[in-house]
């Protein structure tokens, strides 16, 4: 039996307004039960909340305390992004209502229904990962809705100035290492060598199409019976209009393989390194397969998803010293920078995504 995503007490330094909160609901959503609020412990991002009032259950989220990078934590964007979806994809939670008025719970947030599923994370114990038999289903599901989300016309679904998909992946490389350096704390070799790679090997050509930006196992809620299918996607915050590779490259980066080393396996980013998931390469074909799409040039693609993810960890270990949070999982986070600086800058020297050690 696996379990769901479950809600348990809020952390000390992430508390919300309970009366302001509920006064609002009661107001906006015309809900006059008590209002009892949980958190769920998962992610390093933007802080989601489970909201019970009587008989309904709900999502918030809002973004992290002591985060000024815009782009990363737009809860009226996320919210945008859900309303446009909701009747082309069926693979979202339906959005509630945005808030933009800070003074209810000290930030924005938005409110969105609560979808019961799985969802499989690496920080879980090997117990609640996916069993053997489950694992070509599993991976066939995350292809297709990773490929589906390609697809989608962004002119039918009126995204169409979602995004600026004219020198989008010249801009995201110029924009993760400014976000990179503006969090820096320590001087990691492997970085820096990467930075200077990434900034002198930018493909000329790429397409566009909606992108999800943040396609991992974590991000999905799994429906599980004989097989396992996707029943939802979350965490919508970083998604544009831009190159699909370059989300594939994310993911790629993500997707550590039972061949890389432990130390790479200890950073628990994902349960792809469970025993029979593809390898990176194999995840590439099979992407390719899946939506039609060329897959040249994918080392770029994976070296900048590599970096961009050592980005992420970096920001969120620069608010932990500078004490905008105190989650004791943030604590040692710059060895994670250091490994994955490593790791990119062996893919670049050795001209290959598997087998890097």
């Amino acid at each position: 039996m696996y379990n769901l995503d479950q809600a348990g007490n809020v952390r000390k330094d992430e508390l919300i307004n309970l009366g302001s909160l509920e006064e609002y609901l009661r107001k906006n959503l015309n809900n006059n039960s008590n209002l009892e609020l949980l958190q769920y412990p998962s992610g390093f991002s933007n802080l989601t909340y489970l909201i019970k009032m009587g008989d309904q259950e709900m999502v918030l989220r809002r973004p992290p305390h002591g985060a000024n990078i815009k782009s990363g934590h737009d809860m009226q964007r996320e919210f945008k992004i859900l309303s446009a979806l909701k009747d082309h994809f069926s693979k979202t939670p339906l959005p509630i209502i945005f808030c933009d008025d800070k003074t209810i719970i000290g930030n924005e947030f938005y409110i969105m229904e609560k979808v019961n599923g799985t969802i499989f994370r690496g920080s879980q114990p090997k117990s609640d990962w996916p069993k053997t038999n489950l694992i070509p289903s599993l991976v066939s599901s995350f292809v297709n809705t990773f490929s589906e989300i390609h697809s989608l016309k962004i002119q039918k679904i009126g995204l169409q100035d979602f995004g600026r998909p004219e020198g989008y992946v010249i801009r995201q490389v110029k924009g993760w290492i400014k976000r990179y350096n503006n969090a820096k704390t320590h001087d990691f070799s492997g970085i820096d060598k990467t930075i200077s790679w990434l900034s002198k090997n930018i493909p000329d050509n790429s397409e566009a199409c909606l992108i999800h930006n943040d396609f991992k196992f974590d991000n999905l809620m799994f429906e599980i019976g004989n097989k396992v299918k996707v029943n939802a996607v979350l965490d919508w915050e970083m998604a544009t209009i831009g190159d699909p590779l370059m989300d594939l490259g994310t993911s790629l980066g993500y997707w550590i393989h039972e061949t890389d080393p432990e130390m790479i396996q200890k950073l628990n980013l994902n349960i792809t390194y469970l025993k029979g998931i593809p390898s990176r390469g194999e995840l590439v074909h099979l992407y390719g397969e899946n939506s039609g799409r060329s897959v040249q040039n994918v080392l770029f693609y994976f070296v900048f998803g590599l970096f961009k993810i050592a980005g992420i960890i970096q920001q969120i270990y620069y608010r932990y010293q500078k004490g905008y949070t105190k989650d004791p999982r943030f604590k040692e986070l710059d060895k994670g920078v250091e490994l994955l600086g490593i790791m990119a800058f062996q893919a670049i020297q050795k001209r290959k995504i598997d087998r890097l050690f």
